[in-house]
């Protein structure tokens, strides 16, 4: 018994290990050397990543309230690689903070969080496993002690994660009204459709609307993500959402398969407004993390055409494509953070020349924007050519067209950075900047991804294996 709880919470074992044993360290230590630290935490996070592929076991715990398959424990690894990549491009910013312990101790709870919630088969721990994930990252959006922006970053972040919670705690409680349930399993058996039932449903999808940015639910994304620090950001944009859509995923294909039709109305309507809304505002950003924050909300939208298509293929695609966007996104996120944490420049305008002085870095950020707008032969072309033909399958050509008409025009904004870089002079443009080890790492492993993840078909194979389907 003991041998099989052990495997089957073997990620959330182990990083409860590591927060230990930094809070202990921290503890027991006068020395905030913050240089030790990123060291051990990036030894740590990689001896992490290699355990997740090691000792897999299926099955559940606690009456099914936890579950453990080939599936979660895949999206599980992923998340690990997201977080080592981000750890790795913190170093700029965390060599001379001050708290750069609480940052990794912080950042390793939310992803505990996220990890409950993967596994869950209940809306409890569900719900407990969103609050742990969430209530650190608002601290850690206000890490930026002495900057009024930052404050007020933590301070929406609070708010909008209190609002959401609201909702979803009564769609929870609506649906354990109408069902008599919270475990997934049994909910599933419950549902009759009801006016109720689908009321319940709207709420707990309004949740997930918040976490994910899906409009109407956004505002509070640019505003945070400009405030906070650029590793906090890049955690938001790829490994908060990636969590979050892979419980969405899985709780709209398994627990209400039978409400398809009320859920894919929400989806198509909610995925046009996301990807046109977040395209539009990308168009008019200054500020690069604002840029990247509406980019994201764009590419939200597309991952929800894709998840409208309710079979395996879907699924696949919304996985395969989170892996990618995960590459190309904290690729961009990994040039901005040097520059901003070495210059403190964070606007388009100053990215003007670019290339004269870093010709390594203009063209990562210009092979990461190339993948996050589609654009072959990056891996971010075959990614959204998966969401797409997914949405095809249920025949809805419309939904299908509308993106395709929006991804050319968020060639216009990605381009445009690239343009600014290569094309336009600046009297004072960006110093040279010497990458230090560890973002260099973080950077040649976001580009191998980007450039060798849409030609690994056998990847694909694999996670369609893994999906499922209704």
């Amino acid at each position: 018994m003991i041998n099989e709880f052990i495997d089957l919470m073997k990620h959330e074992l182990v990083l409860c290990v590591i927060l230990f044993l930094l809070l202990i360290i921290k503890i027991g230590s006068n020395d905030d050397n913050s240089g030790r630290w990123h060291v051990m935490i990036n030894v740590l996070l990689f001896i992490n990543l290699i355990f997740g592929f090691c000792c897999n076991l299926s099955g559940e715990l606690f009456n099914g309230m936890f579950q453990s398959n080939d599936l979660i424990l895949l999206e599980k690894n992923i998340l690990n690689l997201g977080l080592l990549i981000i750890s790795l491009q913190a170093h700029p910013y965390t060599r001379t903070h001050r708290h750069a312990p609480e940052f990794y101790i912080l950042l390793l709870s939310s992803v505990l969080g996220m990890f409950f919630m993967l596994s869950s088969g209940h809306l409890l721990l569900f719900y407990i496993g969103l609050e742990l994930s969430t209530i650190p990252l608002a601290a850690l959006a206000n890490f930026n002690l002495n900057k009024k922006v930052s404050s007020e970053a933590g301070m929406k972040m609070i708010m909008s994660s209190a609002f959401s919670s609201a909702l979803l705690l009564m769609g929870i409680s609506m649906m354990y009204g109408t069902t008599g349930s919270l475990s997934f399993s049994e909910i599933t058996l419950q549902l009759t459709g009801s006016p109720l039932q689908v009321f319940a449903f709207v709420m707990l999808f309004v949740g997930f609307a918040f976490k994910l940015s899906i409009v109407p639910f956004h505002f509070w994304t640019a505003d945070v993500y400009e405030g906070a620090p650029v590793p906090i950001a890049a955690f938001l944009s790829v490994i908060s959402k990636s969590a979050i859509a892979f419980v969405f995923v899985t709780v709209l294909y398994t627990v209400f398969e039978s409400m398809v039709n009320s859920w894919y109305i929400l989806l198509f309507i909610t995925a046009v407004f996301t990807i046109g809304i977040g395209n539009l505002f990308a168009l008019r950003q200054q500020n690069i993390k604002r840029f990247l924050a509406f980019s994201s909300i764009a590419q939200v939208g597309f991952i929800l055409v894709g998840i409208s298509g309710g079979s395996q293929e879907s699924q696949a695609a919304a996985i395969y494509f989170l892996l990618i966007y995960i590459f190309s996104n904290l690729g961009a996120f990994g040039v901005v953070n040097i520059v901003s944490s070495i210059t403190g420049k964070e606007s388009i305008n100053d990215y003007k020349g670019f290339y004269k002085n870093n010709p390594a870095l203009s063209w990562i950020m210009t092979i990461s924007l190339f993948s996050l707008a589609g654009i072959p032969p990056t891996a971010g072309f075959f990614g959204k050519l998966f969401l797409l033909t997914a949405g095809a399958s249920t025949g809805n050509y419309v939904l299908i067209a509308i993106a395709a008409i929006n991804m050319v025009v968020s060639m216009y904004y990605y381009l445009r950075i690239v343009k600014a870089m290569f094309m336009e002079a600046n009297e004072q443009p960006i110093q040279k900047i010497s990458l230090s080890l560890f973002p260099s790492i973080a950077l040649i492993i976001c580009i191998a991804g980007i450039l060798l993840t849409g030609f690994s078909g056998e990847l694909y194979t694999y996670i369609y294996e893994l999906s499922i389907g209704i």
